[in-house]
């Protein structure tokens, strides 16, 4: 019975996770509105965070209460499946054209942080200088978004006014900081309740934030990529994968190496399975995209039989 109440927890976990995400992401876009930052810049960036936050958090937590494999885990988990089940099933569903001219720009750059990660973890611990240069990284994926964005916003430089009520900013300010505040509570129990689960099957810790914590704050990239796609917005669906594969690798990793007492721990596993896995989804995902300018069905279909095998061979 223990098993089956440490089960409804961890679900509560990723509910509290999931319902914090999109009050905060809903509140976000209105204050970001509201502050004239453009649509598009809105929708590469604010989106992105938003969808990563319970991957943040859940890495962070665990990082700083002492599970280094299990922040690790969750944010490569994350990336992995980002791509191989994420876009392999919305790819099945429904082929995704790439219609951005900076897709290729940010692939390449979301497989170059993953290598430089590689190459970081090979001393077997990321070390807080390390953490902070890691962190430093996203500067060059605004700066990227920036330039996109401006080159789009050219053709419509008429910012329309939005009126705003003193009631409806206390609303969303009060929101946001609530959404946050799930956001944090539930990482804490998803954490927690993930490592009874671990102990209780008796599985290493780093398995099941590869799993069931990579994939439960996955969720809110999974129902964004659906959506778009459903709407016709590909770009939103790949934009968002590609970004917060990005965060996964850059402002995770790296803020879960600050808040660890000596540094992030990096496993055999990481190095010799988890990281290549994930080196070879993202190519098949990003020469797909620029070569063939879509993610048609069969990269779908080898994208998520890679995924399945993956999980095979961890469990």
């Amino acid at each position: 019975m223990e098993i089956i109440w440490v089960l409804i927890i961890f679900f509560l976990g990723l509910i509290l996770i999931i319902k914090g995400g999109d009050i905060f992401v809903e509140s976000a876009i209105w204050i970001a509105e509201r502050t004239g930052i453009s649509s598009g810049i809105i929708a590469a960036t604010i989106i992105s965070i938003a969808t990563t936050l319970p991957e943040f958090f859940v890495s962070t937590v665990a990082s700083n209460e002492g599970f280094s494999e299990m922040a690790v885990g969750n944010a490569i988990g994350s990336y992995i499946c980002n791509i191989a089940f994420i876009m392999g099933l919305s790819s099945l569903i429904k082929p995704i054209k790439v219609k951005s001219n900076f897709f290729g720009i940010k692939g390449i750059m979301m497989i170059l942080y993953l290598l430089i990660f590689f190459i970081l973890s090979k001393g077997g611990i990321i070390t807080y200088k390390e953490g902070y240069f890691l962190i430093g990284l996203i500067t060059f994926f605004i700066m990227i978004n920036i330039l996109e964005h401006k080159k789009i916003d050219n053709k419509n430089k008429k910012i329309r006014k939005i009126p705003t009520r003193k009631k409806d900013v206390l609303v969303n300010l009060i929101k946001f900081i609530f959404g946050g505040l799930l956001i944090v509570f539930g990482a804490h129990i998803l954490v927690d309740s993930g490592v009874k689960i671990a102990n209780f099957l008796r599985i290493p810790k780093q398995i099941v934030s590869l799993t069931l914590l990579a994939v439960g704050t996955s969720l809110p990239e999974l129902v964004t990529s659906l959506f778009a796609i459903f709407k016709e917005q590909q770009n939103i669906s790949l934009g968002n994968i590609l970004g917060s594969n990005i965060l996964n690798v850059s402002i995770i990793i790296g803020a879960s190496t600050l808040v660890s007492e000596q540094g992030l721990i990096i496993t055999r596993q990481t190095m010799l399975l988890d990281i290549p896995m994930a080196l070879f989804v993202a190519l098949i995902f990003v020469i797909s995209g620029i070569y063939r300018e879509k993610i048609g069905r069969l990269t779908g279909f080898i994208l998520l039989s890679s995924y399945i095998i993956y999980l095979l061979i961890l469990f």
